[in-house]
């Protein structure tokens, strides 16, 4: 039961995940460890024939098997924030010319604020991270990043085969991940942004 007892010593969250940098959509860890994540989109599997079904599990059944390092599978159930959703509806009634499209986006916007008055709509995200540790501690970062890539390249092939959309996430999608993992309020009112810098 200790697992489930809060820890009496206050830490940051800085501190608890432990990333030392994100560059170019690879996390650094200590200990010359390294990560990088892939969005991946996914299968009605209930709406998929009995046939089609035994195909995706023996499919991916193969491309877990088929992978020669380590990896984890990440899903993020989060709310969805109907209100946010409604305003970018209304704005786009106050630019719009027409009375009779006015009418429609605002009678839009009162059906979705009924229908979900009371009830939390809740959105699904999928993500297959991938670890790396090179065998050389001094070994270069382009290195490095290349052989993460050449491993992002086969979990992107085993999963489009099954029917799946996956993307690699940036440098500035990863650190929005971790943000909004460890302050989903402060993340609503104040959301990252990329900085540009020039010489």
């Amino acid at each position: 039961m200790w697992l489930l007892n809060k820890s009496k010593q206050k830490t940051g969250s800085r501190r608890q995940i432990q990333i030392k940098e994100v560059k170019d959509g690879v996390i650094l860890l200590p200990n010359n460890q390294y990560r990088a994540v892939l969005e991946t989109s996914s299968i009605n599997f209930e709406l998929k024939s009995e046939a089609e079904q035994d195909v995706i599990i023996d499919s991916f059944q193969n491309f877990l098997n088929s992978l020669s390092f380590p990896a984890q599978i990440l899903v993020r159930v989060r709310e969805i924030d109907i209100d946010q959703y409604i305003e970018q509806i209304l704005v786009k009634k106050d630019k719009e010319k027409e009375e009779a499209y006015k009418t429609q986006i605002q009678n839009y916007a009162e059906f979705i604020r009924n229908l979900v008055s009371g009830n939390k709509i809740l959105a699904r995200h999928f993500y297959f991270v991938i670890a790396f540790v090179p065998d050389d501690k001094k070994q270069d970062f382009d290195l490095t990043r290349e052989q993460i890539r050449n491993r992002e390249d086969i979990v992107v092939k085993g999963l489009e085969k099954i029917g799946m959309k996956v993307k690699s996430l940036d440098s500035l999608q990863v650190l929005q991940l971790f943000y909004n993992f460890y302050n989903p309020n402060q993340s609503k009112s104040q959301p990252l942004k990329e900085i540009k810098y020039y010489a």
